[in-house]
C-alpha cells in the first residue's frame, strides 16, 4: 500500500508541474471532468480584484430599524433539538 500512496504523490507533483509550466490541467474520474490543477499564479491571477466573501457582505445594505427590531424579536431557542 505503502507503494501506491508513493506513486500517487509522484504522479501529482508531475500534474502540478505542468501545470506551472504548461497552464491549467485538466482531472478527469471515469472519463469525465472532475477537477483542474492550476498554478498558484493562474489562480490569483483568477482572484485578482474580487472581494472575500466577508467584505462582500459587510459591504451590504445597511440594515433599517424595521430589520433590526425583527431580529431582535425573533425566538432565541433553536427550533429543534441539538445533540453536541
Amino acid at each position: 500500500m505503502e507503494w501506491q500512496l508513493q506513486d500517487a504523490k509522484d504522479q501529482f507533483s508531475k500534474v502540478v508541474q505542468k501545470a506551472r509550466h504548461e497552464g491549467p490541467q485538466i482531472v478527469t474520474l471515469r472519463g469525465e471532468r472532475t477537477a483542474v490543477v492550476l498554478s498558484a499564479h493562474d489562480y490569483d491571477a483568477l482572484r485578482a480584484g474580487r472581494p472575500e466573501l466577508v467584505n462582500d457582505l459587510l459591504g451590504g445594505p445597511a440594515w433599517d430599524d424595521q430589520l433590526a427590531d425583527a431580529v431582535n424579536v425573533r425566538i432565541k431557542t433553536p427550533s429543534r433539538d441539538v445533540a453536541f
